[in-house]
């Protein structure tokens, strides 16, 4: 069956698997999520909410950002989730924020780095050392990336977490800055944390398949260069970082969120211009080598993606070919020398 909504397909992201129920019911107190305005917040906002009821336990789920868009914040208070509005580059607001024995923090910058790289170290680095002063006592479950790697070799079945790290341009180097920031508090404080290497979320408004099937539908070219990625339905993405807060540690426990193949851009853009009765061109060859993130740990640990890469593509298809909403953010995949 499809997804024809956004009513539903909110639904269907926040919907917890019952592995974080009973995650979940294990874990005493309230939850903030920092950041909660962005693409992925409300959605895991609402999971973390429903695992919390479906657990019987009485949790506030409080939700902070600036809320720039008032409709997204009404959304939320709807789904019974409290939101406060605040700047977390301001400390004396973060100061002001309810104290909560876990953390979720999702603020940070990518889009827009190239031309204002200082906002997105401000965003990436120092916002985190707010945070972490501020909740040391709590536990704080973190989104990364698996920009923070490199490129590695296709060949090779993407980074593994005790890899070393090699970011490329400022954004990935600003994102190993905001890990390296949160260890060290973590480490001086003993506050138990864990961090999210996450490559790449999808979601039928956003994300890798969307940018594909949008172009496909379109007729643009597709360029070929980064000729691999990974993929991961949002809804496992959210469950599988609400299920790391019963991870933290100090040192931080480092984890890969990402689905469980390694995908060829090629093979994927002609599944899709099946489905979407539209012919496909390319351009440029496949590079050797991409950013691409090795998921099993996850999967072991809290169960696999329960939505597979076939299943996306249907829904992304029709999505697209109904005309389904946008939230008009490319992903950016094809970037090679980490500038955005």
């Amino acid at each position: 069956m499809n997804i024809e909504t956004v009513k539903q397909l909110d639904d269907a992201l926040s919907c917890p698997p019952a592995s974080l129920v009973e995650s979940l019911a294990q874990i005493d107190g309230d939850l903030l999520v920092l950041g909660v305005a962005g693409k992925m917040g409300p959605t895991l906002a609402r999971m973390a909410k429903r695992a919390s009821d479906q657990a019987g336990v009485p949790r506030r789920v409080i939700g902070v950002a600036r809320f720039s868009n008032a409709t997204e914040r009404q959304k939320l208070d709807d789904w019974g989730i409290e939101t406060i509005k605040a700047d977390l580059l301001d400390e004396s607001a973060v100061a002001e924020l309810p104290d909560a024995p876990n953390v979720v923090f999702m603020a940070g910058r990518k889009f827009g780095s190239t031309g204002n790289e200082a906002l997105t170290w401000a965003m990436n680095a120092v916002v985190p050392a707010i945070v972490a002063r501020r909740y040391r006592d709590s536990r704080i479950a973190t989104f990364s990336t698996g920009n923070v790697y490199g490129l590695v070799p296709v060949s090779g079945g993407g980074s593994v977490e005790s890899d070393s790290l090699n970011p490329a341009g400022e954004y990935a180097m600003s994102c190993l800055g905001r890990e390296r920031v949160l260890e060290h508090f973590s480490r001086t404080h003993g506050t138990p944390m864990s961090i999210i290497r996450l490559n790449y979320a999808c979601e039928l408004r956003y994300g890798v398949l969307v940018d594909l099937a949008t172009r496909i539908a379109s007729g643009q070219q597709i360029d070929l260069t980064m000729g691999s990625f990974n993929v991961i339905w949002q809804g496992d993405a959210n469950a599988h970082a609400l299920a790391s807060l019963a991870d933290c540690d100090n040192p931080p426990f480092i984890i890969n969120v990402a689905g469980p193949e390694i995908l060829s851009v090629r093979t994927v853009a002609e599944q899709l211009a099946e489905r979407l009765g539209q012919p496909v061109e390319y351009t440029s060859n496949e590079s050797p080598t991409a950013l691409l993130n090795d998921g099993r740990f996850s999967h072991e640990r809290y169960g696999p993606p329960e939505v597979g890469v076939s299943q996306m593509l249907d829904w992304v298809a029709d999505w697209v070919k109904r005309g389904g909403e946008s939230l008009g953010k490319p992903t950016g995949f094809e970037v090679r020398d980490g500038k955005f």
